[in-house]
């Protein structure tokens, strides 16, 4: 995927979930946050980030804060781009985990839940949950970055979906380069990582893939390490 018109600035401070303050050719400038997630460790007073353009010349905030420098190593923090990289990858046929995709479709209901991507191939259906992840601590990807019941809940119902002879996928896209392991974060919430090991053993595949990041494109890279219980 490519941003249409981006710059830099520096992040000064976030006022709420949706909100932060920059500086932008050195005036203070109100900007949308596409990520309702913490972030604290990303968006610190200081550090250089990446603005897109809106494209609506109507909208109250001109600019969009999609990714954030962190130790040198650029994160893209746009939380509705990871489902579209996985369904653009999908469908162009770049995941080497789904070969001969016949039909795919986002946004798919399946008893209490609605999963990011429904998928047939000629000999099974199946079901892609994509979550997005922007934490990393010494090279390894964790998720979440905070409490999760909603994602929590996804897992379980996707243990169900796969009881009822569909494939299952939990699908995490790291939102930076360079990273080598993927393992659920215990220590944020116990909840999930224990549902995700859960749903391991029932049959649901956990992937875990880098993307390619610059300050204006995110894309799929390679296959990483998974484990569950680290």
């Amino acid at each position: 995927m490519i941003y249409s018109t981006t710059k830099e600035a520096i992040f000064v401070k976030r006022s709420n979930r949706f909100i932060a303050h920059v500086l932008l050719d050195g005036k203070e400038e109100v900007v949308h946050v596409k990520n309702t997630g913490r972030c604290r460790e990303i968006l610190q007073k200081g550090r250089t980030v990446i603005l897109e353009k809106a494209r609506n010349k109507n909208r109250k905030t001109k600019y969009t804060l999609i990714a954030a420098y962190k130790n040198n190593k650029l994160i893209n923090i746009d939380s509705q781009v990871p489902n579209q990289v996985v369904y653009e990858a999908l469908k162009e046929g770049k995941i080497p985990d789904f070969k001969k995709i016949i039909r795919a479709k986002r946004e798919v209901t399946f008893s209490n839940s609605r999963f990011d991507i429904f998928y047939e191939t000629d000999e099974k259906k199946g079901f892609i949950e994509v979550k997005g992840v922007t934490l990393e601590e010494n090279n390894i990807a964790l998720f979440p970055d905070a409490p999760t019941n909603r994602g929590t809940k996804h897992v379980k119902e996707m243990v169900k979906a796969v009881k009822e002879g569909y494939q299952g996928v939990i699908f995490f896209l790291i939102q930076m380069n360079g990273i080598n392991i993927f393992i659920p974060n215990k220590k944020m919430d116990p909840d999930f990582a224990s549902a995700l090991e859960y749903a391991e053993k029932q049959g649901v595949k956990i992937l875990a893939y880098n993307t390619y990041i610059s300050e204006n494109q995110i894309e799929l890279a390679d296959k990483i390490m998974v484990n569950i219980t680290p």
